[in-house]
Protein backbone atom coordinates (compact mmCIF):
# COMPACT_ATOMS: atom_id res chain seq x y z
CA UNK A 1 0.00 0.00 0.00
CA UNK A 2 2.74 2.73 0.74
CA UNK A 3 4.54 1.73 -2.44
CA UNK A 4 1.60 2.36 -4.30
CA UNK A 5 1.06 6.08 -2.47
CA UNK A 6 4.63 6.84 -2.80
CA UNK A 7 4.29 6.03 -7.09
CA UNK A 8 1.38 8.42 -6.87
CA UNK A 9 2.73 11.04 -5.23
CA UNK A 10 5.54 10.73 -7.54
CA UNK A 11 3.43 11.31 -10.92
CA UNK A 12 1.22 13.86 -9.14
CA UNK A 13 4.65 16.03 -8.17
CA UNK A 14 5.75 15.15 -12.06
CA UNK A 15 2.49 16.51 -13.54
CA UNK A 16 2.44 19.88 -11.49
CA UNK A 17 5.84 20.68 -12.19
CA UNK A 18 5.33 19.97 -16.08
CA UNK A 19 2.07 21.83 -16.22
CA UNK A 20 3.70 24.27 -14.04
CA UNK A 21 6.15 24.50 -17.06
CA UNK A 22 9.38 23.61 -15.57
CA UNK A 23 11.49 21.71 -17.74
CA UNK A 24 12.16 18.22 -16.29
CA UNK A 25 14.39 16.69 -19.24
CA UNK A 26 18.33 16.97 -19.91
CA UNK A 27 17.87 19.59 -22.89
CA UNK A 28 17.17 22.26 -21.11
CA UNK A 29 20.20 23.65 -22.63
CA UNK A 30 19.70 22.88 -26.19
CA UNK A 31 16.15 24.70 -25.35
CA UNK A 32 17.76 27.93 -23.94
CA UNK A 33 20.25 27.92 -27.40
CA UNK A 34 17.88 28.01 -29.74
CA UNK A 35 16.05 31.02 -28.55
CA UNK A 36 19.18 32.98 -29.04
CA UNK A 37 18.91 35.72 -31.77
CA UNK A 38 21.43 35.90 -34.08
CA UNK A 39 23.25 39.27 -35.04
CA UNK A 40 22.62 39.06 -38.25
CA UNK A 41 19.82 37.58 -41.06
CA UNK A 42 20.35 35.37 -43.48
CA UNK A 43 18.60 34.96 -46.36
CA UNK A 44 17.43 31.67 -48.34
CA UNK A 45 17.49 31.23 -51.78
CA UNK A 46 18.73 33.48 -54.39
CA UNK A 47 16.63 36.49 -53.22
CA UNK A 48 16.77 38.54 -49.97
CA UNK A 49 14.54 41.86 -49.23
CA UNK A 50 15.25 44.94 -47.00
CA UNK A 51 12.80 47.29 -46.27
CA UNK A 52 13.13 50.89 -45.80
CA UNK A 53 10.71 52.57 -42.88
CA UNK A 54 10.96 54.42 -39.91
CA UNK A 55 14.37 55.89 -41.29
CA UNK A 56 15.91 52.37 -40.76
CA UNK A 57 16.85 49.53 -42.83
CA UNK A 58 15.12 45.79 -41.72
CA UNK A 59 17.19 43.96 -41.21
CA UNK A 60 20.27 46.20 -41.14
CA UNK A 61 22.50 43.46 -41.14
CA UNK A 62 21.87 40.55 -43.86
CA UNK A 63 24.16 37.47 -44.51
CA UNK A 64 23.44 36.29 -47.70
CA UNK A 65 25.44 33.76 -50.45
CA UNK A 66 27.56 35.23 -53.59
CA UNK A 67 24.27 35.47 -56.48
CA UNK A 68 21.95 36.29 -53.99
CA UNK A 69 19.75 39.55 -55.13
CA UNK A 70 18.99 41.74 -52.73
CA UNK A 71 15.50 44.01 -52.91
CA UNK A 72 15.34 46.98 -51.10
CA UNK A 73 11.86 49.01 -50.89
CA UNK A 74 11.10 52.07 -49.52
CA UNK A 75 8.19 52.09 -47.27
CA UNK A 76 8.87 55.49 -45.64
CA UNK A 77 6.47 58.30 -46.80
CA UNK A 78 10.16 60.56 -47.66
CA UNK A 79 13.04 59.65 -50.37
CA UNK A 80 15.75 57.55 -49.01
CA UNK A 81 18.86 56.13 -51.10
CA UNK A 82 20.61 53.02 -50.98
CA UNK A 83 24.13 53.73 -51.14
CA UNK A 84 27.45 51.46 -50.52
CA UNK A 85 30.16 52.96 -48.63
CA UNK A 86 32.83 51.79 -51.42
CA UNK A 87 30.46 53.29 -54.39
CA UNK A 88 29.82 49.97 -55.61
CA UNK A 89 26.00 50.80 -55.99
CA UNK A 90 23.58 53.60 -55.77
CA UNK A 91 20.05 53.46 -55.95
CA UNK A 92 19.52 57.13 -56.05
CA UNK A 93 16.46 58.67 -54.91
CA UNK A 94 13.58 55.86 -53.88
CA UNK A 95 10.37 57.79 -53.15
CA UNK A 96 7.41 55.58 -51.31
CA UNK A 97 6.63 52.32 -52.54
CA UNK A 98 9.78 52.42 -55.10
CA UNK A 99 12.23 49.14 -55.35
CA UNK A 100 16.00 48.95 -56.06
CA UNK A 101 17.68 45.65 -56.30
CA UNK A 102 21.95 44.86 -56.64
CA UNK A 103 23.38 41.38 -57.09
CA UNK A 104 26.09 40.13 -55.29
CA UNK A 105 28.86 38.32 -57.22
CA UNK A 106 31.42 38.12 -54.84
CA UNK A 107 31.92 37.13 -51.30
CA UNK A 108 32.63 40.24 -49.17
CA UNK A 109 31.32 42.62 -46.59
CA UNK A 110 29.20 45.95 -48.41
CA UNK A 111 28.44 48.24 -45.94
CA UNK A 112 25.70 51.30 -47.20
CA UNK A 113 23.52 53.92 -45.79
CA UNK A 114 20.77 56.33 -46.79
CA UNK A 115 22.71 59.24 -48.37
CA UNK A 116 20.04 62.05 -46.50
CA UNK A 117 19.64 60.35 -43.34
CA UNK A 118 23.27 58.13 -42.92
CA UNK A 119 26.69 58.33 -44.03
CA UNK A 120 29.84 55.95 -44.24
CA UNK A 121 30.86 53.95 -41.92
CA UNK A 122 27.69 53.16 -40.73
CA UNK A 123 26.46 56.49 -39.24
CA UNK A 124 22.44 57.46 -38.88
CA UNK A 125 20.44 55.21 -41.28
CA UNK A 126 22.64 52.25 -42.36
CA UNK A 127 23.40 48.80 -42.61
CA UNK A 128 25.74 45.94 -43.81
CA UNK A 129 25.65 42.92 -46.26
CA UNK A 130 27.82 40.21 -45.62
CA UNK A 131 28.30 37.76 -49.09
CA UNK A 132 29.67 34.68 -47.86
CA UNK A 133 30.84 31.60 -50.33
Amino acid sequence: MKTGKVITTILTLTLLLTACGVNTSSDQAQTGAATEAPAAQSAQGNAAAVEIKNFAFNPANLQIAVGTTVTWTNNDSVGHTVTADNGTFDSGTLRQGDKFSFTFNEAGTFAYYCKPHGGKGGQGMSGVITVVP
